[in-house]
């Protein structure tokens, strides 16, 4: 994708307007890291980049974006290799410098511009604010950037309080980039996010959401949401989080500490590659607790926390605006967490039916990460990973020996009863008590006479 963005580069400076790669790429490319997507700055105004690229998307033309997609061939070699390229497309932005902006996201008015240094100088961070030939290597670097990018400092170009209140997203963009590369953010920047924090209730739930995830799946949430607490964003945009600082755990099962620390080592513990889904039932597994703690004269005790945390993190995922399908994986987390500590003593058609939930094996990270962060025995953990290697498909998601029509057959009433007679069909096969179909039947007339 590189090439496919230096060949755009090349044919905007073969019609003579000055081009670069910018942004989050140069920073990348710097750092020996692959960049994700390539942006490209340039003099050209948008209908001249549209006419000099035909097949475009003007996204976003009013504020100078125009998406140039890469050839077919180029994408299918990507998409073959895992290459992520943003959609397979290149985002082309005329050089430009932003008047106001009264929502905190989209500037009020747009003058563009050919200048790059005014181009920069709108932009967020220095390590962000960077331009690259690519074809000399050359780096203009009119904010310091490779200077912080070498010293690990997350620094606002400017005014960092006139940077946040353009975007206040920007504040925890700042957050997640100190967090992803492990650098401090300078003094000045980090104080206007302290200042500003309240602020980021104007930016919509859906791209504070979006900025969290990332948080939590690029593999440094612990050192995210530590900056996220110690700005004050956390008790914004997550307050049922931290309302976890200072609960205290039994001791005997926690010695990590309380429900904050023991979450945030949580989250060191998830796999990489993270789904979004698991690493928000991880952030939300004991958010019971806090409203759930009691000092018991033998210990702490949280009664209830698991469907008390249940009803908090929907009313989480419906206020950050989550997919319905995410919510139910990310509700089903939290729910069956603690029932690990049951599963020695679950007979085995409770057993089986434990195992063959949806995306199991997120359930199995959850539990292994949980336990690594408190008392780090994985007995459990073991037991139930040996049982999904022992336990054959066919016994775990046997055919069903009766059904509906079955029944109707045999003479019973569709109705209600219907789904208890299945079930306990199902039960006793799971059980390894029934295995035919006649057997079944037997059964049913037996234990549900007509």
């Amino acid at each position: 994708m590189k090439d496919f963005a230096t060949s755009i580069v090349q044919r905007l400076r073969q019609k003579d307007f000055q081009a670069f790669l910018v942004g989050g790429c140069v920073r990348d490319l710097l750092l020996g890291r692959a960049p994700k997507d390539y942006d490209v700055a340039t003099g050209a105004s948008p209908a001249q980049v549209m006419e000099i690229f035909p097949e475009t998307y003007a996204v976003g033309a009013q504020f100078g974006v125009v998406l140039v997609p890469a050839p077919v061939t180029l994408a299918a070699r990507d998409v073959a290799s895992n290459v992520s390229t943003n959609g397979l497309v290149v985002e082309v932005a005329t050089f430009r410098s932003d008047l106001g902006y009264s929502d905190g996201r989209h500037p009020d008015e747009v003058r563009f511009s050919t200048d790059p240094r005014e181009d920069v100088a709108r932009r967020d961070f220095t390590i962000n604010g960077m331009l690259l030939d690519p074809v000399s290597g050359e780096v203009l670097d009119f904010v310091g950037g490779r200077k912080d990018l070498e010293a690990g400092i997350i620094r606002a170009i400017g005014d960092p309080a006139r940077r946040f209140q353009e975007d206040k997203l920007r504040m925890l963009r700042a957050v997640r980039f100190a967090a992803r590369f492990g650098y401090s953010i300078e003094p000045a920047t980090f104080a206007a996010i302290r200042n500003l924090a309240e602020e980021i209730e104007v930016v919509s739930r859906e791209r504070v959401r979006d900025e969290l995830t990332r948080m939590l799946i690029e593999g440094h949430g612990r050192r995210a949401f530590l900056l996220l607490e110690e700005s004050g964003l956390l008790a914004q945009v997550l307050p049922e989080i931290s309302a976890m600082k200072g609960v205290a755990q039994p001791p005997q099962f926690h010695p990590e500490g309380d429900v904050f620390t023991h979450t945030l080592l949580l989250l060191e513990n998830l796999p990489q590659p993270c789904p979004s889904t698991l690493a928000w039932g991880a952030l939300l597994h004991d958010v019971g607790k806090p409203p759930t703690f009691r000092v018991a004269p033998d210990r702490i005790r949280f009664d209830g926390h698991v469907e008390v945390g249940v009803k908090m993190a929907e009313e989480t995922c419906r206020r950050l605006r989550f997919p319905g399908d995410d919510t139910e994986q990310i509700l089903a987390l939290v729910q069956h967490h603690m029932r690990f500590g049951q599963a020695t003593r679950m007979n085995q058609s409770t057993l089986k039916r434990f195992l063959r939930m949806p995306l199991f094996e997120e359930h199995m990270a959850l539990h292994r990460a949980d336990c690594l962060a408190s008392h780090g025995q994985l007995s459990e953990y073991e037991f139930v990973q040996q049982k999904l290697t022992d336990i054959p498909p066919e016994k775990m998601h046997p055919s069903p020996l009766v059904t509906g029509d079955d029944l109707i057959a045999a003479g019973y009433a569709p109705g209600p009863r219907f789904r208890e007679i299945l079930t306990t069909i199902e039960d006793a096969q799971l059980e390894g008590r029934l295995s035919s179909r006649q057997g079944a039947l037997d059964f049913v007339r037996l234990q549900f006479p007509r």
